[in-house]
């Protein structure tokens, strides 16, 4: 190889690595690093598509009810597993026909292709189910509020969102401990 060669070669496999660590990057940007769900950033972009495709889809948010109290009698990597466990719970529940993301702090979201063919009662279920935490049982609880795009009168996902958010604060004002459909 001659010297003009090498020399029009180097800065090109320079911008290849480069490129490939930005990509990297970017999809690590995308991805929870406690819980390997999506952010909302990544999880948005998943939702849109989802609803575009499937006129069947909602979307769902997830708050752990009494976390704060977990984490500060257990401590924080308590607190950890828990969110790792609701993380790994909601992504089950979605399996292929939706997709989980974490919000931030102890609230999750998830869209789903069609609520009627998933179990809404299978996924309250697993929210609630206890912990084992070195050689604890943890209790766990989740309030859901979920909203079917075909409810809304323009299938937004930013409209879903709302809804769903005030049909989880309605769980949570009457006790938590299940899941409400938007209305």
């Amino acid at each position: 190889m001659d010297l003009q060669t090498a020399a029009s070669i180097v800065p090109l496999l320079g911008w290849a690595v480069h490129g490939s660590v930005l990509a990297r990057r970017l999809a690590s940007a995308r991805r929870d690093p406690l819980t390997g769900l999506h952010t909302r950033a990544g999880w948005t972009t998943r939702a849109e598509h989802c609803i575009r495709r499937h006129p069947t889809a909602a979307v769902l948010l997830v708050d752990l009810d009494h976390f704060k109290t977990l984490n500060d009698t257990h401590g924080h990597a308590a607190g950890d597993a828990a969110l790792a466990a609701t993380a790994h719970r909601l992504r089950a529940w979605c399996g292929r026909n939706g997709t989980a993301g974490r919000l931030g702090g102890d609230e999750f979201i998830a869209v789903v292709q069609d609520l009627a063919a998933a179990d809404l009662d299978a996924l309250t279920a697993g929210l609630h189910r206890p912990l084992d935490y070195a050689g604890r049982s943890l209790p766990l609880a989740a309030s859901v509020g979920v909203c079917r795009f075909a409810e809304l009168p323009v299938p937004l996902l930013t409209d879903a969102l709302a809804a769903a958010d005030a049909a989880m604060y309605a769980v949570k004002g009457r006790g938590r401990r299940g899941s409400r459909l938007s209305r």
